[in-house]
């Protein structure tokens, strides 16, 4: 079995010593959707929901949950981010939203956690604001879709 990086050698959890690592640029991105009825969808996009307005809403919380990630995943470093994009594409067809998040920085270590725990406060947070509507929402497909820079190397969903 391949050493569990998050554990010493007795077996107890322990968050990775990073310091030996180069700063290089890293980036993330990470994407979901959230689908909802039609109703809920026309509520959404006519700015009438009574908690305000849900997209900008949405891209508030997903910066700040990428921004809180060490405080909600146990072996995440707190990371001194130099960039957050949130995108939020509308899907008439199916009704719902897709919200990408990219994060950068220069660092040790990467940013995926971070891109993908905004993505998913961000449409949590439209779930929260429109389920008084539609408490019958899925949120699914929250993926990392790139990564660069690191050790590891690229990383670009549906490459081999």
């Amino acid at each position: 079995m391949e050493n569990l990086t998050h554990l010493d050698q007795n077996h107890r959890p322990k968050m990775v010593d990073v310091s030996s690592k180069e700063d290089t640029t890293r980036v993330a991105v990470a994407s979901g959707i959230i689908s909802m009825s039609n109703e809920a969808f026309d509520n959404v996009t006519s700015n009438q929901n009574k908690k305000g307005p849900v997209i900008q809403t949405a891209v508030v919380a997903a910066i700040m949950g990428t921004k809180k990630t060490p405080e909600l995943i146990p072996m995440c470093h707190p990371l001194l981010l130099s960039g957050i994009n949130c995108d939020v594409e509308q899907l008439d067809d199916l009704p719902g939203f897709k919200l990408t998040v990219t994060t950068k920085l220069k660092g040790q270590t990467g940013v995926e956690m971070e891109a993908l725990t905004g993505v998913s406060i961000g449409l949590l947070t439209i779930y929260d604001m429109v389920k008084a509507i539609d408490k019958g929402m899925i949120i699914s497909n929250v993926q990392l879709e790139h990564k660069s820079g690191g050790k590891t190397g690229d990383f670009q969903r549906g490459e081999k």
